[in-house]
């Protein structure tokens, strides 16, 4: 067995969320259980081009007892210390919504990755607490295994490979294989992005390519070639069992690849995705540097639009890993392809894949989350979302916050708090987050609106719904300093933010604001403030209740002057920023981005006209708490360039799993 201490050494974890040492829910282990095939790559920046000092990819075969312990046969390909094998063991725990974290070995290092199982049984995830770039990536092995003549059909991949160590050599492409069930491919064509070439597509074809099955995993043999635009040499892929997914990469280098199976119907694209992904913004390569990032999370999509929250590390840019929550759009074609500019997407049963447009790089995979459904008062497990903004579940929670659960049998009726200070009980109903009574606006079967208590301490909360008497199951969720989120004008998160000017009138198109004013923007979870207020009461006029978070808002990237942020006078739940639009800034509708020191929002937006006027007066506030409804959005339950030199690589054993049984 190879000596790994270097490798341990090297990428020692220095988490921030040592989940591992919490209270969390691990009655979803079972969600994982049985053989799995994983690939995770490994990227370690070495200065501030953001050039790669080492690379490491670790694969093989992983096996889970479904009661939190599991064994992994893996081979390490180190760009440092060449190539080695191993046998481990060591711990998961993945709560009833299917997310969680693996424990890496601590002979490999002992990090976690945390991220989120499918439906189909997919892991996808990364580490991103340990201070250093991945993506991780398991499913389960088929049974019977997968063989040349199984197979067959149409696939379209998306590969990221940052191999040779500089943003410049970075290649983001796609790929298609037509397995014909006998070992050939076939011609394959390849199409995509070199850091270096900005948004300059390249092309590549390679002829007589052939495939074999060895233990379940697929071995597609490339021709090896130095002059290769993209693909070159061997390749392992590991296939899902319904052979909806693939995914894999190189046995001796540090690429990722993910694929879907395409057919003649068009495929539906809706509800939650759990995700993982890489990102390279090569836009700044003539500065000198490209920015590499690497996240998890979860995205609700449907009815054309998307509401997407990513845990990132980006090394460049934070010294830990944030949260940022999205919005976006998409029109999906007949192909199941759609583009938003930034990524070509192609969607698949039940996953999503994503390639990189140049200059901007990447690869994401998207897989359907699971149903849920319970008996008694029942929450459900992803059903713990900002009331404002609706952002998935995995963007966590944020003492202050005003939070909409969503369930089943959460209460005998609607009721609706008749005052301020809001209550702990009300219908007979309470919750409680990390035993901490939590004020109620609202409760009804399906829906409650609580705040969580200003008490609330993380890294981990426990959420549960108490009906009469009658205790829900409980939901872990992670926890924040801030988790912005901003009301908006038609209730689902999207769109205009709910912006006043001075007199109260909301801010729209018709009435936008100028250039110079200061209006104010209402919205929740920026955390903590001072002076203190109970919970569930008002926020106070004399003193005002400032947040002891700092706080920053950007219109389209352009940085707006922060007046006061804190609690809203005289409402329960509601934060309130007034803050100065910013010369620079183009007349129509901008985005409207909300910062706090862990955590970030780009959802909403602002309408923007010409001139100004002056000053804010913190009183006003036209927006009040709105009635039970559903989000519009919601779960119920991106010629080649010179070759440079590249990291350290060794050969490889031809079998893509040495020394393992079948799949079983």
């Amino acid at each position: 067995m190879m000596k790994l201490a270097r490798l341990a050494l090297l990428l020692t974890a220095a988490t921030g969320w040592d989940a591992a040492a919490q209270t969390w829910d691990n009655s979803g282990n079972g969600m994982l259980q049985g053989a799995y095939y994983f690939r995770e790559v490994i990227y370690v920046i070495a200065d501030s081009s953001g050039s790669l000092g080492r690379a490491i990819a670790l694969y093989g075969n992983i096996t889970f007892n479904t009661g939190g312990n599991y064994s992994m046969a893996v081979t390490v390909a180190d760009s440092s210390t060449g190539l080695g094998t191993g046998s481990f063991s060591g711990a998961y725990s993945i709560a009833a919504s299917g997310y969680g974290f693996i424990t890496i070995p601590a002979a490999l290092g002992g990090w976690n990755v945390y991220g989120l199982v499918s439906q189909q049984g997919i892991f996808v995830g990364s580490a991103t607490e340990g201070g250093f770039n991945d993506i991780f990536i398991a499913a389960p092995l088929a049974s019977p295994a997968p063989t040349n003549a199984s197979f067959k059909g149409s696939y379209t991949l998306a590969n990221f490979d940052p191999s040779a160590g500089s943003p410049t050599y970075t290649t983001s492409y796609q790929f298609q294989l037509n397995p014909d069930g006998a070992g050939n491919l076939g011609n394959v064509s390849a199409n995509g992005f070199i850091g270096g070439g900005g948004s300059g597509v390249y092309t590549q074809t390679i002829s007589n390519v052939k495939y074999s099955f060895s233990n379940g995993g697929c071995n597609l043999a490339f021709p090896n070639s130095t002059n290769a635009t993209f693909i070159s040499g061997q390749k392992f892929l590991y296939i899902s069992p319904d052979g909806n997914f693939v995914f894999g990469g190189s046995p001796v280098s540090w690429d990722m690849f993910v694929g879907v199976r395409t057919g003649s119907a068009t495929p539906s694209f809706g509800g939650l995705y759990y995700q993982a992904g890489i990102d390279q913004d090569d836009s700044a390569l003539a500065n000198g540097y490209g920015l590499l990032d690497t996240y998890y999370g979860s995205l609700s999509a449907g009815a054309g639009s998307i509401l997407d929250h990513q845990r990132t590390l980006n090394p460049l840019l934070s010294a830990g890993a944030y949260h940022g929550t999205y919005s976006g759009s998409y029109t999906l074609k007949s192909d199941g392809t759609y583009t938003n500019g930034l990524m070509r997407y192609l969607v698949g049963a039940g996953v999503r894949i994503g390639s990189g447009i140049g200059p901007f790089l990447g690869l994401n995979v998207a897989v359907a989350a699971p149903s849920f459904s319970g008996s008694g008062v029942y929450l459900y497990p992803t059903g713990v979302l900002n009331a404002a903004s609706f952002a998935p579940f995995t963007a966590g929670i944020a003492p202050g916050e005003l939070l909409t659960l969503y369930g089943t049998n959460l209460a005998a009726g609607l009721q609706v708090s008749p005052a301020i200070p809001f209550p702990a009980t009300l219908g007979g109903v309470q919750v409680t987050i990390s035993g901490l009574p939590a004020p109620l606006y609202y409760v009804s079967p399906s829906q409650i609106s609580a705040i969580v208590p200003y008490a609330v301490t993380g890294p981990i909360a426990q959420v549960q719904v108490i009906n009469n008497g009658t205790a829900s199951n409980t939901v872990s969720m992670f926890v924040n300093k801030t988790s912005p989120g901003v009301f908006t004008q038609n209730a689902n998160g999207l769109g205009a933010g709910a912006v006043t000017h001075l007199d109260g009138s909301l801010v729209t198109p018709s009435h936008p604001a100028a250039i110079g004013e200061t209006v104010s923007l209402y919205l929740t979870g920026l955390g903590a403030v001072n002076p203190l207020v109970p919970d569930g009461a008002a926020g106070p006029v004399s003193p005002l209740s400032q947040v002891t978070n700092s706080i920053t808002v950007d219109i389209n990237g352009v940085a707006a002057t922060v007046g006061y942020a804190g609690l809203a006078p005289q409402l329960a739940g509601l934060y309130q920023i007034n803050f100065t639009v910013p010369a620079g800034v183009t007349a129509g509708d901008n985005s409207l981005d909300i910062g706090g020191p862990d955590s970030y929002t780009s959802e909403s937006l602002i309408s923007v006209g010409p001139g100004a006027t002056a000053a804010w007066a913190p009183e006003s506030a036209a927006v009040r708490h709105r009635s039970p409804r559903s989000p519009a959005v919601r779960t119920a339950p991106q010629t080649p360039l010179p070759a440079e030199p590249r990291l350290h690589r060794t050969t490889m054993p031809a079998s893509p799993l040495p020394g393992r049984g079948a799949a079983r």
